[in-house]
């Protein structure tokens, strides 16, 4: 990292390359410094941080409860009423409700049940649900979902992350080609432009018509107007590649102009072990935000079956006036409050309902993940298939191109020989070329191949 910050803050700024030889930014050093400082990725791991504040929310339906009341009335100097209470109430994992509270009440006109010795009135019980919320709550069914979201979030992390892998790494190869194409353009122009100046002297010397150094020279001017257009191509794409620049401070940086793409053909992935891609493919991101999808809901499902049971709830307190003392423990004492709730609706459609619209999302969302495993797994196969047919029409196209060359070559000895023509000499360099700029773009699909195959499988950044 230390070689990729001094590398990237002197090629990076416009200007500071005077009288510096071409600088080569890597594939590898681009991808690594995309990873490390493109706002994309720093995103990305903002997104861990939603699903811990979510679940940090769901924990906080457990937390203890301080409360407290106090009810006065005072008329015509009585004190009709004085009541107050103060507790604490602790919601547990086990969906048991304990509560600790005291209460101290007077006045003249004061509710029977709510006398209570003069020193206060202790309480400490539980609350427990024997019915809907024994075995799941809104609490339980909270927690647990924001422990999936969170989970989720490091999967949702990796599967953004995969997407600007693969979109940073067309950026990169179609700028290496459109610097490639530009290097054939730039050798074009010279050749011709070499050709012509041959020829003018020969015609100037009266070896040669006239006619020849306007054919020399209209090959000259088609071939800058294509170099025109490859210089075109070649910005465009440095501005696509700029894109994916930013420093440590996130600020947007660009590429110096003699900053320039290592060789299409230096480029050699590591090679592509299809049984171990195609066990990958099943653990896909994609696939497993569907699977967390699905968990999901089956405790939204779990939480609606609950509420088809009638409300059972049963309310138990220990009461004492003391905590202790020469008394004793009062709580050892026989005296309770205790209570019970029922209750159900007759009919259960509202439950009822709730449920079946969970069970149908679960079914939408388990097609929709048996769809997608299967379009996974067919984009992988073509993947494979891709790839491979690009390596082949690489190797064929090398042995065009070495053709081509040999045709060139000899037709430049027997135009110095005069056995032959310019137009001749300029076809066969055309057609030459024209199969080196086809075999560049093989190159460019084959790397971008490449990393869709990887993409396919749930790779990214990984392994980089």
């Amino acid at each position: 990292m230390r070689f990729l910050l001094l590398f990237f803050s002197c090629v990076f700024v416009a200007g500071c390359s005077s009288g510096r030889a071409q600088e080569i930014l890597t594939y590898s050093d681009f991808m690594v410094w995309v990873r490390d400082f493109h706002p994309v990725a720093r995103q990305a791991e903002l997104t861990l941080d939603l699903g811990k504040q979510e679940l940090r929310a769901a924990r906080g339906g457990f937390d203890p409860m301080v409360f407290g009341n106090m009810d006065q009335k005072h008329f015509k100097g009585t004190e009709y009423y004085n009541t107050q209470e103060a507790g604490l109430f602790l919601p547990t994992l086990a969906g048991v409700e304990l509560q600790g509270t005291v209460e101290r009440n007077t006045g003249t006109f004061l509710n029977s049940e709510n006398v209570v010795p003069e020193n206060g009135l202790f309480a400490i019980g539980a609350a427990v649900n024997l019915g809907k919320g024994l075995f799941i709550d809104q609490r339980r069914a909270s927690l647990q979902q924001a422990k999936i979201y969170a989970m989720a979030t490091e999967i949702e992390r990796i599967q953004v992350l995969n997407d600007l892998y693969l979109e940073a790494v067309k950026a990169y190869w179609k700028w290496a080609g459109s610097h490639a194409n530009l290097e054939v353009r730039i050798e074009g122009l010279k050749l011709a432009s070499i050709r012509f100046e041959g020829i003018k002297s020969s015609f100037e010397q009266g070896d040669l018509p006239a006619i020849d150094t306007v054919e020399a020279y209209t090959q000259v001017l088609s071939r800058t107007i294509q170099l025109q257009k490859a210089e075109n191509s070649f910005f465009a794409s440095t501005q696509d590649l700029n894109v994916f620049l930013w420093d440590m401070e996130q600020n947007p940086i660009y590429l110096d102009p003699d900053v320039v793409p290592q060789k299409l053909e230096e480029y050699f992935p590591v090679g592509i072990e299809k049984e171990a891609y195609r066990e990958l493919v099943a653990r896909h991101p994609e696939l497993r935000l569907l699977d967390y999808d699905l968990d999901h809901l089956e405790i939204e499902r779990r939480y609606k079956a609950e509420q088809l049971k009638p409300t059972v709830k049963l309310k138990y307190n220990f009461l004492t006036e003391n905590l202790g003392g020469r008394e004793g423990i009062g709580f050892m004492k026989n005296d309770y409050k205790f209570g019970v709730e029922i209750a159900s609706p007759l009919f259960l459609r509202k439950a009822r309902g709730g449920l079946g619209l969970t069970k149908t999302k679960i079914s939408m969302v388990g097609n929709k993940r048996d769809l997608k495993s299967q379009q996974l797994r067919a984009k992988l196969e073509q993947g494979f298939n891709d790839y491979q047919v690009l390596n082949q029409q690489i190797s064929t196209f090398r042995n065009n191109i070495s053709g081509l060359e040999r045709l060139v070559e000899g037709e430049r000895v027997k135009f110095e020989l005069g056995e032959s023509s310019l137009f001749l000499i300029n076809a066969r360099e055309t057609s030459l070329f024209d199969a080196i700029l086809v075999n560049n773009s093989l190159f460019v699909d084959k790397n971008i191949a490449f990393s869709k195959v990887r993409t396919a499988a749930g790779l990214g950044f990984e392994g980089l």
